[in-house]
């Protein structure tokens, strides 16, 4: 099971290995091996995946969000090109932790307060004001993970 586990799912898989190994750490093994170490370093793998998938929606989340709001034509390209990339990297993620796709929900929600922070503070950076209020917006799953993109402005 471990090994087609870790194939196919490597969050779900450091965590069943992390808690393997502190189970076997109790069971008084007399094998020199650093049990408590070696099992939050392989918890760590699991965690650092989980990091990129939300660094990655969040990503998202703040293109999304300038391109909702931004009244200003350029550099939509650009944010469109972003949120392509980073969907791209979100599918990777998932095909190496499908277990995470379960928490795409939570994470935008987790996300989005700072993601608004940031768009709103790249727009000042830019003198734009938004056209719209920022606190107003949500995205859904699939406007975060699919083919999805806000209409141009004044449409």
């Amino acid at each position: 099971m471990a090994d087609h586990e870790y194939d196919t799912d490597l969050v779900l898989w450091s965590q069943h290995q992390a808690r393997a190994l502190r189970n076997a750490a109790g069971s008084a093994s007399n094998l020199p091996i650093d049990w408590e170490n070696v099992a939050e370093e392989i918890e760590t793998l699991g965690k650092s995946q989980s990091r990129e998938f939300a660094s990655r929606i969040s990503t998202v989340l703040i293109h999304l969000l300038k391109l909702k709001v931004s009244p200003s034509a350029e550099p939509r390209a650009a944010w469109r090109e972003t949120i392509r990339e980073q969907r791209d990297g979100i599918q990777r993620v998932l095909a190496d932790a499908p277990s995470l796709r379960r928490t795409i929900p939570t994470v935008i929600q987790d996300e989005l307060a700072g993601a608004r922070e940031r768009a709103r503070d790249a727009l000042a950076d830019y003198r734009e004001q938004p056209g719209i209020d920022f606190t107003e917006l949500i995205f859904t799953e699939d406007q975060v993970v699919g083919r999805w993109f806000p209409p141009p402005p004044g449409t």
